[in-house]
């Protein structure tokens, strides 16, 4: 596997795997950020073309914001529950999808349903809590700054991309830069599937300032032990 023969590579250079795992969480937040905020940038050119109204737009963009704040403790059961990488690269496919799809939608309760629930639920799974729990499990020393760097992954996507999106808006349309941004979210699928694993004992690694190897709990099973993982995450942070 890729990340097996990277990791010892680079612990033959005394570099742990968990930069590695900080670098792909940061740039998978860094994407869904900017995704997240894509539609914001489009209100105008939907009431040109299709006539809606401000309010019928910004009722999916408000949907999003909603969900995206109501799934991060269901992401940390998820990801208890399934796994970082599995979560990581749903997410990015159910954004992708809401995103692709909406390139062919005509009416508005389209436009609620991609960008509100399909992309609410999709950026939900990758919210604060995938920072909380990448932060816990690869890092004993330095998890301030990782999760400081997490925290700040979000604003600096929109800063980055934002811009860029809406200059692709102004000159090709809001559909090219739908595609432009679900290509980039594209190759961060890539990357977290190729390099992201869910805890350093997958690689045989201990935790970031640790030297002995903790093996991962045992998955619990059933509706008790989904709702009780995110306190469990939070307990460890």
């Amino acid at each position: 596997m890729v990340s097996s023969a990277l990791a010892a590579a680079l612990e033959r250079r005394n570099i742990h795997y968990g930069w590695v795992i900080v670098a792909v969480t940061f740039l998978t937040t860094i994407v869904t950020a900017a995704a997240m905020s894509t539609p914001g940038v489009l209100i105008v050119p939907l009431e040109k073309e299709f006539g809606w109204d401000t309010e019928q737009i910004s009722s999916a963009l408000a949907l999003r914001l909603m969900l995206f704040g109501l799934f991060g403790p269901f992401a940390a059961a998820f990801m208890n529950r399934f796994g970082v990488r599995a979560v990581m690269v749903s997410a990015v496919i159910l954004i992708s999808a809401g995103l692709l799809a909406s390139l062919a939608m005509t009416q508005v309760w389209q436009l609620i349903l991609l960008w509100g629930v399909v992309v609410g639920i999709g950026t939900g799974l990758t919210a604060m809590v995938l920072a909380v729990t990448v932060a816990t499990r690869w890092f004993n020393h330095r998890r301030g700054l990782i999760m400081g760097l997490f925290a700040a992954s979000n604003a600096t996507g929109q800063l980055v991309f934002l811009p860029l999106i809406a200059q692709i808006t102004t000159a090709y349309g809001w559909r090219i830069a739908l595609v432009c941004v679900c290509g980039m979210l594209a190759f961060a699928g890539v990357v977290a599937f190729t390099l992201m694993r869910d805890r350093p004992s997958d690689l045989d690694l201990p935790p970031y300032g640790e030297t002995a190897v903790v093996p991962p709990p045992p998955r619990g099973v059933g509706l008790v032990s989904l709702l009780a993982s995110p306190l469990e995450v939070l307990r460890e942070e």
